[in-house]
Parts: C-alpha cells; structure tokens; sequence
C-alpha cells in the first residue's frame, strides 16, 4: 500500500531532481522516496546521539580508548 503526498520545489530544486532523474535513468518519484528513506534513517540515528548525549549517566570515551577497547 501506498499513500501519494504533494510537494511545492523551488524551481532550482526541480531543475536539480529532473536532471538527476535522467543521468541515472530512474523516476523522480524514484529519487524523493529514496531522499526520505535515508533522511528518515539518519534523523533517528541523530536522535539517538542527541539521547545519549544528554544521558548523564552515559559514559564518554575519547576515540583513542574506543581504538584500545576495540583492540584496533
């Protein structure tokens, strides 16, 4: 199932999708769905570090530490 959103782009950004959408061959449809997907996966994992940066409880290694733990 799928649901259809409507959007308003700058005309840069259109520009911008149609012609992506021809070098690779794909749909713009294509392109904004992928765009979100990963937008979507990133903001979480952006939500997490803000959690446990506030965390106080929440230990903060140097990446030096992170290397030895690691045995890197």
């Amino acid at each position: 199932m799928s649901t259809a959103v409507s959007i308003r782009l700058s005309d840069d950004i259109a520009y911008e999708l149609e012609g992506l959408a021809r070098t690779i061959e794909r749909s713009k449809t294509y392109i904004i769905r992928k765009a979100i997907e990963s937008y979507l996966r990133e903001y979480a994992d952006y939500l997490v570090a803000i959690e446990r940066l506030n965390d106080k409880d929440d230990e903060i290694i140097s990446s030096d530490e992170m290397r030895n733990r690691l045995a890197l």
